[in-house]
């Protein structure tokens, strides 16, 4: 029987593991972003069951060469251009190793009183790096948590503005009316989850209508909606609007919209996911008017902050609401600190019990790049998708869909649906770059999001040469560009 792995075994393994990260990252550039093998590979190469005896560090990390990593989609590679980010860096991934020798299980500030300050510090860190109202700060009502995604958030949101509608009799009893949410038509699947799971049901969800040309929520739409539910009895529980929509990075007018949810008492969440941390930037700051209007908020510091997945940062600005929604306090959790009313328990934050201590990677992220660092890394990506947006324009075959004020850029073949689609297929069929389709106005869009820290322009011509020379083979003579 294997023994308990001691310290010096530990040390020896950890440098070993160490240096394979350091290698896998140093060779990224020369895989190809996506497996190339057809599916059931990897589960194919793996044994039928555990070893008997237990097996050395180097025998773990051969099989990770040989069987895993040729199975992978290497989100960190200079062409993943898919999605939207999700960054980790050396200092994140550092963070992560410290807490998990750590261990620490953060339920209540009394198992793990660092954990729950350190987060409480970093929350009111972020808020003030995006320059947040002062409402969602720990100093007074409000204050901040690590989820463990926006989905999370959007959850949580949606169950205390639920609690807040009904009176508290939510809680109690249930939802015992038809209550209502709403969000654009860009809006994320998540906040349709989040009713689902809540009790609302999908018919609970109301799509509102966007402006055709920036893809934003219309506030006439919004308040058109609440007044058809209002006067149908029907009872107005939260808004959700979003700064940085999935497929375009669409902006809603959170002042206007902001507006229209005092005026009829309902709960407005803004899920800034992708797009919040190009708030670190002062003058990317505009997407963010009108969210002193907010109940919560969150973005991922896992999408494009360099902290490495799972770190979804959520405010509120009336932290007792929530607390009282969301708490349930057994016997066996009961103690001295949190019957003195002067610490936070973040198990009544969120809906699992346990937790993990993730601030330490945002801790350390934070302090090794600093605010200028970050604030050069945002603003690389967004130069970046302006230059590959500048050679989308420059070539008539080709046009934008929509605007891109961050680092997403949205294009498609002016020839249609089908050769676009054509297109991405073949382009991402290279190994070489890897970018996902959405729909913007019923018709087939590309595309390209920048994030990866080791995207240069380099990386971003190449994604263009490939688009454009596989569009040469795609179309007419007569549809190519003269040279």
């Amino acid at each position: 029987m294997a023994a308990h792995m001691d310290p010096e075994e530990f040390r020896r393994a950890g440098h070993a593991v160490v240096d394979w990260i350091a290698d896998y990252w140093s060779t990224l550039d020369a895989r190809p972003v996506t497996s190339q093998d057809p599916p059931g590979t990897v589960a194919a190469a793996l044994p039928a069951g555990p070893p008997t005896a237990g097996e050395p560090i180097e025998a773990v990390l051969a099989d990770l060469d040989s069987v895993v990593t040729p199975g992978l989609t290497h989100w960190q590679h200079p062409g993943f251009f898919a999605y939207f980010p999700a960054n980790t860096s050396g200092p994140s991934v550092l963070g992560d190793l410290v807490s998990s020798g750590l261990g620490v299980q953060g339920m209540l500030w009394a198992t793990g009183p660092a954990c729950t300050e350190l987060e409480t510090r970093m929350l009111d860190w972020l808020a003030g790096l995006l320059d947040l109202p002062e409402r969602f700060h720990s100093s007074g009502r409000g204050g901040g948590v690590i989820q463990d995604s926006a989905s999370s958030a959007a959850l949580v949101a949606t169950l205390t503005a639920l609690h807040r509608a009904s009176g508290g009799r939510w809680r109690g009893v249930g939802v015992d009316r038809r209550y209502r949410a709403y969000t654009s038509t860009q809006g994320h699947s998540s906040i349709e989850k989040a009713a689902r799971i809540a009790g609302l049901g999908d018919e609970g969800v109301r799509p509102i209508e966007v402006d055709p040309e920036t893809q934003a929520m219309r506030p006439a739409a919004l308040r058109a909606a609440i007044e058809a539910d209002l006067a149908a009895g029907e009872v107005p529980a939260i808004v959700v609007a979003t700064i940085g929509t999935t497929s375009t990075s669409a902006v809603d007018p959170l002042r206007e919209i902001g507006a229209i949810c005092a005026e009829y008492g309902v709960w407005l969440h803004v899920d800034a996911a992708y797009a919040g941390a190009a708030a670190v930037c002062p003058e990317l700051r505009w997407s963010h008017a009108g969210l002193e209007y907010a109940d919560s908020y969150c973005f991922d510091p896992h999408k494009w902050l360099l902290t490495g997945f799972d770190c979804d940062a959520f405010w509120v600005a009336d932290a007792a609401e929530l607390v009282e929604a969301l708490t349930v306090l057994p016997e066996y959790l009961r103690n001295a600190a949190t019957e003195s009313g002067a610490v936070i328990d973040y198990r009544d934050w969120q809906v699992p019990l346990g937790r993990r201590f993730r601030a330490l990677k945002l801790w350390f992220v934070l302090r090794w790049y600093g605010v200028e660092g970050l604030r050069a890394h945002i603003r690389s990506g967004v130069a970046l998708a302006a230059r590959f947006a500048d050679r989308i324009r420059a070539d008539d075959r080709f046009e934008l869909t929509a605007p891109h004020p961050f680092s997403l850029v949205c294009f498609r073949l002016r020839a249609g649906d089908e050769p676009s689609a054509a297109l991405l297929e073949r382009v991402n069929a290279t190994g070489r770059v890897y970018l996902t389709h959405t729909r913007v106005g019923g018709r087939y869009t590309l595309r390209l999001a920048v994030g990866s820290p080791q995207t240069r322009d380099e990386h971003v011509d190449e994604a263009w040469e490939l688009l454009r020379t596989t569009a040469d083979g795609l179309l007419p003579e007569d549809d190519r560009p003269t040279r």
